[in-house]
């Protein structure tokens, strides 16, 4: 018997539905058909699968009834997605955060504390605490902490430049030409580089260190404070390099927009176009893997209120919804111990949020010859917080293109920083 195509049409489209329901039910199902639960875990760094394998395969031994699924949503949609699951009510139980306060106080996290009891936090970094307590309450088992910002140095060509290494360590940026040693050396570079460094609207490796090294910081009582004399001096000084072409422009760096590049400073350094890149810990797999000429790091050029550095954590949140709070609860209690949590620092890709795995990751780039301690000891000093708070991610996303137009040239300072910091306030007042 032939079937008429429309019927087959019919069929096929039925068929696909069949199948498209098995899966959801297969992937929302808590059993793996063995009888074990299953826990699911949410991340965006594809690179952070293989040393949390390691971790949970571990664990998985300990506690045969639990497996735990790792899930990779890419950077570029996580938070949107991760929003809409939340409402939705089909998020992970597990998931990283970094801007955590919107589901904390929807009523969306677990409460660590009272999960994991009052001394679980003792181990972990205290920064990285800091950062995920709110209303007293600590709201994600902090994973890993970036440590503070550092400038990766291109060697061969500051060579070329006849700088030596210890002149950028010694660097000085001030709005006073008569104070100021960081201009001229990066003056000295422009001749041997495409580009002498990478000042851009990059909140945490740039804006924040100047903003912080200015005297000023992010927000002052829940409230923007960019719009200041030390906001005004540190983001005037960085958009006047943009200017002076001592650093790309910033419709290549820009963060929003239709030609958005947020790695291009990075990919100019491995290139060996970019003399001198200042970031954080996040890219050191990647120079350190990729670069073709001989490199090493240096503690980011002091201010008139000295070096000033972020130290942004991550944390694994547990989803109030779940399931399964008792197999949930065991396994941040396993990421959050020092024998869980090493794993994310034995191959180098991070540095563990236990303070005592720390020397791990300073261990394993000893070992590859790369002195990572700019990355800790500008920490020893002042530092800036990175801001918070309900609606915080709402209250970037308005600030950012405004940073942006001012980074181009479109937008005189002193403007751009009035407008953003309204911006930012009215996004903050409606949540």
């Amino acid at each position: 018997m032939s079937l008429k195509p429309a019927t087959r049409a019919v069929l096929g489209v039925l068929l696909v539905a069949v199948l498209l329901v098995a899966a959801a039910l297969w992937l929302g199902r808590d059993s793996d058909g063995g009888g074990r639960t299953v826990v699911r875990m949410r991340i965006w760094d594809m690179s952070f699968v293989a040393p949390y394998r390691a971790a949970l395969d571990e664990f998985e031994r300990a506690n045969p009834e639990i497996e735990v699924r790792i899930t990779q949503v890419p950077w570029s949609s996580y938070a949107q997605k991760l929003r809409l699951d939340a409402a939705g009510g089909i998020a992970d139980d597990l998931f990283w955060t970094n801007l955590y306060e919107d589901y904390a106080d929807s009523g969306h996290l677990l409460d660590i504390g009272a999960a994991l009891g009052p001394d679980a936090a003792r181990a972990w970094d205290p920064q990285a605490v800091a950062q995920y307590t709110r209303g007293g309450k600590l709201w994600a088992v902090p994973q890993f902490v970036d440590g503070g910002t550092a400038v990766y140095v291109n060697l061969d060509l500051l060579a070329q430049a006849g700088v030596d290494p210890a002149e950028v360590a010694a660097a000085h940026w001030s709005p006073d030409p008569g104070q100021d040693t960081f201009r001229p050396l990066l003056r000295r570079l422009a001749g041997v580089s495409t580009w002498p460094y990478n000042a851009a609207n990059d909140f945490q490796s740039i804006s924040l260190p100047y903003l912080g090294s200015a005297g000023g910081q992010l927000q002052r009582d829940g409230r923007f404070d960019i719009d200041s004399p030390p906001g005004r001096d540190a983001f005037g000084y960085t958009v006047g390099l943009v200017a002076a072409g001592l650093s790309p422009s910033a419709a290549d760096t820009g963060t929003s927009g239709g030609s958005t590049n947020a790695d291009f400073a990075k990919n100019a350094f491995l290139q060996g176009k970019l003399a001198l890149f200042q970031s954080g810990t996040f890219n050191l797999a990647t120079v350190a893997r990729h670069t073709g000429f001989r490199w090493g790091l240096a503690m980011i050029p002091a201010g008139p209120a000295g070096r000033v550095s972020a130290n942004n954590a991550i944390g694994l949140a547990g989803n109030a919804a779940t399931a399964h709070p008792e197999a949930m609860r065991r396994v941040l209690a396993w990421l959050g111990s020092a024998a869980g949590n090493r794993y994310l620092g034995t191959a180098g890709a991070t540095i563990p949020a236990v303070v005592s795995d720390q020397q791990v990751y300073r261990d394993y780039w000893a070992g590859h010859g790369v002195d990572v301690s700019p990355f800790f000891e500008v920490l020893r000093g002042t530092t800036i917080a990175a801001g918070g708070g309900t609606g915080f991610p709402a209250a970037l996303q308005a600030m950012t293109p405004i940073l942006d137009e001012m980074y181009l040239g479109r937008i005189p300072v002193a403007d751009a920083l009035s407008r953003a910091q309204r911006e930012g306030n009215a996004a903050l007042a409606q949540r």
